[in-house]
């Protein structure tokens, strides 16, 4: 399938700093450990690959962070999806910035 792109944001509710960043650390390692190109910014990380895998990473971020120990969770979630061709890259919408 094409190239999708995703935004994801984790957001422990409940917690104190350090615990919010723990748990976010290891949605992003999770979401990481897919090998596909991510970037990681302040409110959220960015994914982009096939649709599939993107899903799936959707599928399950919330639950590792649920595992994590986090009592509480919002996820929020942006997809850039099209019917025919890739989606702009990170780097295609960025690299003008850096």
């Amino acid at each position: 399938m094409q190239l999708t792109s995703a935004a994801i944001q984790i957001l422990p509710m409940n917690a104190d700093d350090k615990e919010v960043v723990r748990i976010v650390d290891e949605a992003i390692a999770f979401i990481k450990s897919f090998g596909l190109n991510t970037t990681v910014g302040p409110f959220e990380t960015t994914v982009e690959g096939d649709y599939d895998t993107i899903m799936k990473i959707i599928s399950e971020v919330t639950r590792i962070s649920l595992k994590a120990g986090a009592d509480e969770i919002m996820t929020y979630i942006k997809i850039c999806a099209k019917a025919e061709g890739n989606v702009m890259t990170i780097d295609e919408k960025t690299k003008k910035h850096i």
